[in-house]
């Protein structure tokens, strides 16, 4: 196919030409470890006040009975499941990031795709076909920007998450090349996502995830009706690139290159602890060499991370603002916090943000063990080195990299998310259903099943720190 004309049209039509012959392999797989780890988090986000508050508001929308809600055998409008489903899926700070652009697709396309697949009533293989479709817009739409939406006060998963929306949800309502074309130009439209939030702690970074969904949706129905939306939204001079980073320079024609071969979607880094992504290297880093030299919290005298400045403006520094631990959002972006949590406790699981935690004397005393140095040389990735130095002088050193995809590990989240709300069999047994099959449609009866009125509240804390995650 030809790659003149506009951008997002090109785009658009090889998206919707996508066939599930034409997945990388393993794209089954991955998709479903993409479902059982947005579900954990909406069960586990369903239990916070955020979570609470956006699923009263979808309840009492009327429409067509199209969607499951979680906790609720009823169905609603799929945009408006979708919605809540995301802000749930997002309000613990623990899905999945493009390491490059910083942007959270789980939360965004797999609630769009489970509405829109159980409304269109679609297949496993056009479900996955979806899922796919949709997370390879978001990298290459996301990647031409890099981080640069979050330098201009925008939270890149609200400006791109309407895009790959729409392209997902476009997939399951068979949208050709055209129509395709309209859903992504009107879903253009919808982007936006201001960081007001880090100002005064309002929970928009939440609903960020939870519209972009809505709006993809919105705009794939309103496009398959023949509303017409506009080809030119990610060139051509009043594009989503040339209105939010105006005055930057963007490798546009890069968004085309090798579509269909290269499946930049499948890099997306899976969280397996509630932090800043950024963090997640050096928690692997410093509980690897805790295992390999038998190390006890009391043996470490001092821990010094290697870290990109753009990173250490995020997590480490000011340093006296990341020793501070008063808030949910304080502790989730503090690198000496997180590192103190994962040497005593071995691991770092949702119960390190507590209040009760964030108290501890201990934490705060490992923390200011704790350092960081800026290295201008590392930052293409989630690239790092910690140095652990021992009471007894002994010298330990550990490259830091984003981990790859460990199977063991997100079913181990996914239990740990669900097994407060559901109780520990019911945690197992949906993980082992969910693993077990290729249909979706499972994540629709486990959503399906009632919130126990016993579930403890997780309230999200005010966003009082960098946003970026």
């Amino acid at each position: 196919m030809s790659t003149t004309g506009p951008i997002a049209r090109a785009l658009a039509h090889r998206a919707a030409a996508l066939t599930f012959k034409d997945l990388p392999a393993g794209s089954r797989e991955t998709v479903r470890l993409r479902v059982i780890d947005s579900v954990g988090l909406a069960i586990t986000g369903a239990c916070t006040d955020a979570g609470r508050a956006i699923r009263a508001q979808a309840q009492t929308v009327g429409g067509a009975a199209q969607a499951t809600l979680l906790g609720d055998t009823l169905r609603y409008p799929a945009a408006q499941v979708a919605m809540a489903h995301g802000v749930m899926a997002h309000c613990r700070d623990f899905d999945d990031t493009f390491i490059d652009s910083v942007v959270h697709p789980g939360s965004v396309l797999v609630p769009t795709a489970l509405a829109m697949g159980e409304a269109t009533g679609a297949d496993d293989e056009a479900f996955i076909t979806a899922v796919v479709a949709g997370y390879e817009v978001a990298a290459r739409i996301g990647a031409v920007a890099g981080r640069r939406f979050h330098a201009h006060q925008l939270h890149a998963t609200g400006v791109v998450g309407p895009i790959a929306a729409a392209v997902t949800a476009g997939r399951l309502l068979g949208l050709d090349g055209e129509r395709m074309t309209s859903a992504m130009g009107l879903a253009a439209s919808m982007s936006g996502g201001l960081m007001a939030f880090v100002v005064d702690g309002g929970w928009s970074k939440w609903l960020h995830a939870g519209w972009a969904a809505h709006g993809g949706i919105v705009a794939a129905e309103l496009a398959a009706r023949g509303f017409r939306g506009p080809a030119h939204v990610l060139d051509g001079g009043h594009d989503l690139y040339s209105a939010l980073l105006a005055g930057d320079t963007v490798e546009r024609a890069t968004i085309l290159e090798d579509f269909g071969s290269r499946w930049v979607g499948a890099d997306c880094a899976f969280k397996y602890y509630p932090c800043a992504h950024v963090i997640q290297p050096y928690i692997d880093a410093v509980l690897d060499l805790a295992r390999e030299h038998r190390l006890g919290s009391d043996d470490v005298e001092r821990v010094t991370c290697a870290i990109a400045p753009w990173a250490a403006a995020i997590v480490a520094e000011p340093r006296e603002a990341k020793l501070r631990f008063e808030s949910e959002l304080e502790a989730i972006a503090s690198l000496p916090y997180q590192l103190a949590v994962a040497l005593i406790e071995g691991t770092v699981g949702l119960e390190a943000l507590s209040a009760q935690a964030r108290a501890r004397t201990d934490y705060h005393a490992l923390a200011l063990r704790i350092e960081h140095r800026n290295d201008p040389t590392l930052g293409r990735g989630f690239d790092g080195e910690v140095e652990l130095i021992t009471r007894t002088g002994q010298i330990h050193r550990r490259r830091a990299g984003a981990a790859g995809t460990d199977r063991d590990k997100l079913v181990s989240k996914f239990i740990r998310l669900v097994e407060p709300v559901h109780g520990p069999d019911r945690a197992r047994a949906s993980a082992e259903r969910l693993l077990a099959t290729d249909g979706w449609r499972e994540a629709l009866r486990i959503l399906a099943t009632p919130l126990p009125v016993t579930a403890s509240p997780v309230t999200p804390s005010p966003v009082t720190t960098s946003p970026t995650s």
